[in-house]
């Protein structure tokens, strides 16, 4: 079983790994993996309350918020209303400070001795009210020293408080020296005070920390947005009147009524009217998808016209709320890439604070005074913060999966978006991957007899099959008028053909085998896809060739991923004559055909021992065991349930080009991630020695205390910032070449309305070597690129199905 909670009082990385330490301490808990970015923790377990683990990360110092998680607004509020009050303090306190340093007006009196108890306590009325506004660092960091558990807050308390203590004791200095009218020392201290290196630590801490939150709440954008699609409310009908009720509360069976630019509450099915869907906030598909009576909508979408539907899933069953789970799940977990820098963020911290000790006790054997040491000491605190290391990983990994669901991928864990970077092998099924998975006659070949009565015959012998081929014969001979009759005595001989009595007279159907078994001669032709032969008695009346077309996509895909380096596999259980042709089509050189179901997981694992790292990419059934066994599974979106829960990757387009952009924004992220490890360790690889006095003695830098926060704040707030640059990453298909395209102008008839536009556009953009279709309502035509020969028939056939008529084609 597996729950998420909300966690508070966390600041940085070593406050995720208490927490996660503190959870799997629970005895049943078999995983946690805290979200530092969402401040969540998701913990797997057998039955497990929620008190359990609630009291388990209390003794850790942090609390589980029961309810709903506050959002960012409300957490930047607190933290911006800090930032003013500190700031309204630190001017002047820095004014009044260091301001006699740079000859400001006014501060004349702080060069007098005997003000330097007035100058001192003025420093500090200003300070006391930053470090009141700022106590969480204390309440949080002194605590977690005491638990043995030291972060971030634990740092910036030490060193602000050893500034601020040391500076009381000065005051007490300062007028021990006034009551024995020593003006000298009291002038001396007055010049010691630490006040504005406390102030400043913690006022740029906090503006820091108000950066980086406002950063990360970027990160989370688009699973906020996907959270946001669906309305609040639902138009339903009860009893024939509509009301208006909570989304919540739609029930499966309701009724819900749609109007043209409303959002869809639920899933459900169309049983009244049709409408153009803009699905693209859901799947990134750009061009609307008409839907009609019977189809499937889902939440999320905006309807571009009006009808009814039957809600079918709701609340949490919603394709919607599944894909904001995968999402949010994806972040929760940790790539592997991520664990070294869990692994030092776990020991940084008390390593930090261990060279602080010691660089200050070094620089006072080696005779410096004890307010040089301190500073070395406060410095080497403050500017090393474990923000930067423990961020680098899970911000790369939200912006990526958050960017990947706006395109319409869905990645179910940050291991496998680390993994898919890796893989050198992909494995492509035919059908339903490549293909559309959806037969269509190419030929038709008349031996005997006219094309008329083949086709008449043919249909009436499929007319009793299930066979996809046979459906596709079927719904050619409709389109193209032909009558037939129901077929009598039909037989079927599995994976050979069938056969029946038309008009009293045995006709046969099926592949060359079947004819020889049935003594028919067969005459050889040439098609382009799979040859059914039809006969009546011996007579052979002709050829059908039926194909899967390719999907559009599909040679654009295939290039990409053999531009990417991949080694690319055309995986089927076809027979070897369709799976070469299709692998010509698309430039495919490695094929492996008449493959059994059980036999797919065996070749991925072939390849798995012989070295390589595979993807597999699949939609059937008979592709889970082959998608669960690879590296990296993806998934077409529109193929079986059990195969998008067996994958890695869900494509929800069904587009090929999707694995293309799968896999580079794999490679992108793992470089992003790469560059913020990089940029982190190398800045406490620096920092730390010149906040340490390293580079002191040979060329005199040292670090302030006040630069030594501001360094550590934009370091967390570069790595966040790196981050974000993953939200630019595009998906588009490359264009063609000059020499390989071309345009034709379509002039069509029956175009009225927007829908119109659609629907054709739509139609247009299916036919394969179709790059792009754009429509002009107004002029009456289509332009269509094309990146290979279409003819002008399959234009007007296309056209003429979609109820249209093609005038011209130029």
């Amino acid at each position: 079983m597996k729950k998420t909670y909300s966690v508070s009082g966390m600041t940085c990385s070593a406050c995720s790994l208490h927490v996660e330490k503190a959870a799997k301490s629970v005895e049943g808990v078999r995983s946690a993996s805290v979200n530092l970015l969402e401040n969540r923790l998701v913990v797997e377990s057998d039955d497990i309350s929620d008190e359990q683990i609630r009291q388990a990360v209390r003794s850790a110092g942090y609390d589980l918020v029961m309810g709903e998680p506050p959002r960012e607004g409300s957490l930047l509020r607190p933290m911006k209303i800090r930032l003013i009050i500190s700031f309204a303090f630190l001017i002047p306190l820095m004014y009044l400070s260091m301001g006699h340093m740079w000859g400001f007006p006014l501060l004349q009196w702080t060069h007098d001795p005997a003000n330097a108890g007035i100058f001192a306590l003025s420093q500090l009325g200003l300070t006391i009210p930053i470090v009141i506004a700022n106590n969480k660092y204390y309440t949080s960091g002194i605590p977690a020293l005491f638990r043995r558990a030291p972060n971030m807050d634990s740092l910036v308390a030490i060193g602000s408080l050893a500034a601020l203590t040391y500076g009381v004791y000065a005051i007490y200095a300062i007028f021990s020296a006034l009551s024995i009218g020593d003006m000298t020392a009291a002038g001396m201290w007055s010049m010691d005070l630490y006040f504005e290196s406390a102030a400043m630590i913690l006022s740029l801490v906090t503006i820091g920390k108000y950066l980086e939150a406002r950063s990360k709440g970027k990160t989370t954008e688009a699973v906020r947005k996907l959270i946001d699609l669906a309305p609040k409310t639902a138009n339903v009908l009860r009893d024939g009147v509509e009301v208006v009720i909570p989304a919540e509360q739609v029930a499966v069976g309701d009724l819900i009524v749609v109007r043209p630019g409303a959002g869809i509450p639920v899933d459900g099915t169309i049983t009244e009217g049709s409408a153009p869907i803009d699905m693209s906030a859901l799947t990134g598909e750009s061009i609307p998808v008409v839907k009609s009576p019977g189809d499937m909508v889902a939440a999320g979408t905006i309807s571009l016209g009006s009808f009814t539907f039957r809600a079918e899933k709701v609340g949490e069953d919603t394709t919607l709320a599944a894909i904001v789970e995968l999402v949010q799940n994806a972040n929760a977990s940790k790539a592997p890439i991520g664990k070294l820098a869990d692994k030092v963020s776990g020991i940084f911290v008390p390593l930090v604070m261990s060279i602080a000790v010691l660089s200050g006790a070094v620089w006072m054997l080696l005779g410096e005074p004890f307010t040089f040491a301190l500073s070395i000491a406060i410095s080497v605190l403050v500017i090393s913060c474990p923000c930067a290391l423990g961020l680098a990983t899970p911000v790369a990994i939200m912006v990526a999966t958050g960017k990947a669901a706006s395109l319409g991928i869905l990645i179910k864990s940050a291991e496998s978006l680390e993994t898919a970077g890796r893989a050198d092998t992909i494995l492509l099924d035919k059908t339903g991957t490549v293909t559309i998975g959806k037969p269509e006659v190419t030929d038709v070949i008349t031996l005997s007899g006219t094309r008329e009565d083949l086709l008449a015959v043919a249909a009436s012998v499929e007319s009793a099959s299930e066979h996809p081929l046979s459906k596709a014969v079927i719904t050619y001979a409709e389109e193209n008028g032909i009558t037939f009759v129901k077929a009598q005595d039909f037989s079927a001989v599995p994976g050979r053909g069938v056969s029946a009595s038309i008009s009293g007279k045995i006709c046969y159907a099926g592949n060359a085998a079947f004819m020889e078994e049935n003594g028919i001669p067969l005459t050889p032709a040439s098609v382009n896809g799979t040859p059914l032969y039809f006969a009546s008695g011996n007579e052979l009346l002709g050829i059908i060739s039926v194909a899967d077309k390719i999907r559009p996509t599909s040679k654009a895909a295939v290039a990409g991923l053999q531009a990417l380096g991949l080694d690319v596999v055309l995986l089927t259980g076809d027979i070897h004559t369709v799976a070469d042709s299709i692998a010509r089509q698309l430039s495919i050189k490695n094929v492996i055909a008449e493959v059994m179901p059980a036999e797919k997981e065996g070749q991925v694992r072939t390849l798995q021992e012989a070295g390589h790292h595979v993807i597999m990419v699949g939609d059937g059934i008979n592709d889970s065991p082959s998608l669960a066994r690879a590296d990296v599974g993806i998934a077409i979106g529109a193929g079986s349930d059990i195969a998008l829960e067996s994958a890695d990757f869900v494509l929800m387009k069904s587009d090929p080009w999707d694995i293309v952009s799968a896999i580079r924004l794999s490679r992108a992220t793992l470089r992003n991630i790469k560059e913020n490890l990089f940029w982190a360790f190398i800045y406490n690889t620096i920092g730390i020695p010149l906040a340490a006095g390293v580079f002191f003695v040979p060329f005199g830098w040292k670090l302030s205390p006040g630069f030594a926060a501001l360094a550590m704040s934009l370091s967390s707030v570069c790595v966040v910032l790196n981050a974000l640059r993953l939200r630019f990453f595009t998906s588009a298909l490359p264009t063609t070449s000059k020499e390989e395209t071309m345009k034709k102008v379509l002039t069509i008839d029956g175009m009225m309305c927007e829908h119109c536009k659609m629907t054709v556009e739509k139609v247009l953009s299916r036919i394969p070597g179709v790059v792009s279709a754009r429509v002009d309502l107004k002029a009456k035509t289509a332009t269509v690129e094309l990146s290979g020969n279409v003819s002008d028939e399959e234009f007007t056939r296309v056209i003429s199905e979609s109820g249209y008529t093609i005038l011209s084609i130029n």
